[in-house]
């Protein structure tokens, strides 16, 4: 029973925590003669406003796009409704973009949850863990194998994000950075993003629908030679090479699997 109180009293802290029109918890005292309701409050703002500027870092375009004003108010109904479930702060907010989509007051900018999609993966990426790219001479000496080239696995770099977005986030995205021009981004236009960490830095590429399959593929374990046809089938213009060259390039391709190894 003494246990079950601990629970239920943890319980109405942390609710009572994260809602502002919530009385203080009963049975709050100060030490030094303070009023605890003004104390709580105080705590109560400092963590709401932690989290909140949890998610402002993490989605620092979402923020630009819709002003601090509009984020923040819509960040703290968020806090509200979603409490951490994990004390790694960085993996606060990941279905933020979710509950973007279905927030009234920004249905006016259809694009705005898929750039936070675009945002959580570059988050994801940075905190993915690492690995080593497979060598290019090896991967060469792979291709030049046509016996088993097209049963050939490749296994890619854990911090690689796939979005394939009605909206062109990539340019959105750009833009922010200093590169692009806001006025010449067509809004109605869909991009595929590619995320992945190459050299400690997070990149961003606005890649083909293509390409987009045949990395898709491959990180589903497809062998090269069904992603290859599934990118063709998405894209008739699919060069094969030009997917490759980016992936290796960018150290992307981790491993490499015959089938007799799968």
């Amino acid at each position: 029973m003494r246990q079950e109180a601990a629970v239920n009293t943890q319980a109405s802290f942390a609710s009572a925590l994260l809602d502002p029109e919530q009385p203080y918890p009963a049975g709050l005292y100060c030490g030094n003669g303070a009023d605890p309701a003004s104390r709580f409050a105080v705590y109560r703002n400092n963590v709401q406003s932690s989290l909140i500027n949890a998610l402002a870092d993490a989605y620092p375009v979402v923020a630009q796009l819709v002003g601090d004003e509009f984020f923040r108010a819509m960040a703290a109904l968020y806090v509200r409704r979603f409490p951490p479930t994990s004390a790694v702060l960085s993996d606060y907010g990941h279905d933020f973009a979710d509950f973007i989509g279905g927030f009234p007051p920004a249905a006016s900018l259809p694009y705005l949850a898929d750039v936070a999609r675009l945002e959580r993966l570059r988050v994801s990426a940075y905190h993915a863990a690492d690995a080593c790219p497979v060598q290019p001479q090896q991967i060469a000496a792979a291709m030049a194998e046509p016996a088993t080239l097209g049963q050939l696995r490749l296994e890619l770099h854990p911090s690689l994000g796939l979005l394939e977005s009605a909206h062109p986030v990539v340019a959105l995205w750009a833009t922010h950075q200093g590169d692009g021009d806001w006025q010449a981004i067509d809004l109605q236009q869909g991009q595929n993003a590619l995320v992945l960490r190459h050299d400690l830095e997070v990149e961003v590429f606005a890649i083909d629908a293509g390409v987009a399959c045949f990395i898709h593929s491959l990180h589903h374990s497809q062998p090269l030679q069904v992603a290859a046809a599934n990118a063709l089938a998405a894209d008739p213009a699919f060069e094969p090479s030009q997917a490759l060259a980016l992936l290796i390039g960018r150290g992307t391709i981790t491993r490499l699997s015959p089938h007799s190894e799968v």
